[in-house]
């Protein structure tokens, strides 16, 4: 990492906005260059923002620029690609999605780009594997934002459930980011209490399954009410690019590399994971249930059917 945090953003739709907007209110670095295939859009985009610094209590440097900008960027945020239509699955996506971020990847990297990928495009486990694939870059260095979010609307469900604040509940959600995503309800915890010794043994199958039920078809009821879901994956981004420039080795629920862990290799999905400044530092390894590591298993197959596909 250089002194001055550069960030390029590849994508100025509702998500990479979002993103951008969250960032800049969050004084997250000092440089930001959008990058769009519609020029004149993400010219725009660094005017508008550009306006609002006044306000802000911070400078930063925000731009419209092109694929050469990212040979000094710390970190290149891809949120391009084709949005998801009601009643349209992530892996729908596939195809299309797949040229678009090739093509992206490809650029940056002629470009000469040494820093870390972010992916939050669609279907965001198969696109990092797509990105990981074309750069050659080492997998520690491609990160998907995976269930980030997923897991941030679960502990929000539950907080809400147990009348506690979000940022107590400790649980996440795994796999893909998509229908085979599970929750390892043996790992969920209230502080330090488990979960499954708070809520009583008779309601814990009903309550479990319509919590899940919640996470899965949260963004499909967001999108069949606004079109598009952009808020929260922005905010994902915001904590997932705070811990890589700060160092501050948080554990999120990204999109990585499975080396072994789990019984696993060379499957891109979403699982808790130390993130510092070189990227993915370490997977954290879970204790999961058999039934749990089963259904991880039946993800990463999925994963791999797709990814097949191309």
């Amino acid at each position: 990492m250089n002194g001055k945090r550069k960030v390029v953003l590849v994508g100025t739709g509702m998500v990479g906005m979002s993103f951008a907007f969250a960032a800049l209110n969050q004084h997250l670095f000092d440089e930001l260059v959008l990058i769009d295939m519609n020029k004149e859009r993400a010219i725009g985009e660094a005017m508008d923002l550009n306006h609002s610094l006044a306000f802000s209590g911070m400078n930063m440097n925000i731009y419209a620029g092109d694929y050469y900008d990212t040979a000094d960027a710390d970190i290149v945020v891809i949120a391009a690609g084709v949005s998801q239509k009601p009643g349209e699955s992530r892996m729908d996506l596939l195809k299309k999605n797949a040229a678009i971020m090739k093509s992206i990847v490809d650029s940056v990297v002629k470009a000469g780009f040494e820093g870390l990928f972010l992916i939050a495009s669609n279907p965001v486990d198969v696109m990092t594997k797509v990105a990981y694939d074309v750069s050659g870059f080492n997998p520690y260095r491609v990160i998907g934002s995976g269930t980030a979010l997923d897991t941030a609307r679960l502990r929000y469900i539950l907080g809400n459930k147990l009348y506690t604040d979000p940022q107590n509940i400790h649980a996440y959600v795994m796999g893909e980011h998509g229908d085979s995503e599970f929750i390892p309800w043996s790992q969920a915890m209230m502080s330090t209490k488990p979960i499954n010794q708070i809520i009583p043994k008779t309601e814990q199958e009903s309550m479990f399954q319509e919590i899940e039920t919640q996470v899965r078809d949260a963004a499909q009821k967001i999108i069949k009410a606004k079109r598009a879901t952009y808020y929260g994956i922005g905010m994902a981004l915001c904590r997932i690019v705070r811990t890589i420039l700060g160092n501050q080795r948080s554990i999120l629920t990204v999109s990585a590399m499975l080396k072994g862990e789990y019984g696993e290799r060379d499957v891109f999905i979403g699982v808790p994971a130390i993130i510092g400044k070189n990227g993915i530092q370490s997977v954290i390894e879970l204790e999961l249930s058999k039934e749990e590591i089963n259904k991880l298993h039946a993800s990463c197959d999925t994963l791999r059917d797709a990814f097949a596909e191309l």
